[in-house]
């Protein structure tokens, strides 16, 4: 697992200059099976099938994590990330903002899990790929 770059990639994605589509290709590449964005503490960690990890430093700023998990919030976060109308930065407030605590995107099982303070969550599967 080559650490730095998924630095560099974090770093990229929260200046946004990399897309979701790019950090999956490169984190795959890289052999990551999944990765946990835990909100509370602002840390992404990154786990390989053998058990490895490795955690970087969300280096942004955070804003309050709402109390009530807003899946319809989320949900428009997910859909104006996916159409570029924010990028990673814009969209990390709003989903913290609509309640969520962490998330852990499954890159083989192409989904990411969005959970709340409450126990409450929300399923969104990768969009398909156009050919």
């Amino acid at each position: 697992m080559d650490t730095q770059l998924l630095h560099e990639t974090l770093a990229k994605s929260l200046a946004g200059t990399i897309t979701f589509p790019e950090v999956v290709r490169v984190s795959t590449a890289e052999g990551v099976e999944s990765y946990r964005a835990d909100l509370v503490r602002l840390e992404e960690t990154f786990y390989m099938p053998d058990r490895s990890t490795h955690v970087e430093k969300m280096a942004c700023s955070a804003g309050p994590i709402g109390d009530r998990f807003a899946t319809d919030k989320v949900v428009a976060a997910i859909h104006d990330s996916q159409t570029g109308k924010c990028k990673y930065r814009e969209f990390l407030g709003r989903v913290m903002e609509a309640g969520t605590t962490s998330y852990v995107t499954y890159l083989k099982g192409r989904k990411v899990i969005y959970f709340g303070r409450h126990g409450d969550f929300h399923i969104e599967e990768f969009p398909r790929v156009q050919s």
